[in-house]
């Protein structure tokens, strides 16, 4: 079932890049519509920076620890054949 489901969505990566950036759009759009309170940070004024930020943290982690990885935990092929 969840081979399936993963098949399915990898079969339809470029819709599902679409999907997620549709939301992306959405949730800067609802921001800017949203009530704001006092601002205890300085991204609290800045419309869509929460939802900005966390889209770019999420892609430097995983080029960083690609890169981790590919550095320190990847081992050879023919590792357990020696």
């Amino acid at each position: 079932m969840m081979a399936k489901l993963i098949t399915y969505l990898r079969d339809r990566a470029h819709i599902l890049k679409y999907v997620f950036f549709a939301y992306l759009l959405f949730a800067i759009v609802f921001d800017y519509f949203a009530e704001r309170h006092v601002p205890h940070f300085f991204g609290d004024t800045i419309i869509g920076f929460w939802s900005i930020f966390g889209t770019a943290v999420c892609l430097a982690m995983v080029v960083i620890f690609k890169g981790l990885y590919n550095n320190w935990l990847k081992q050879d092929e023919d590792y357990y054949d020696k």
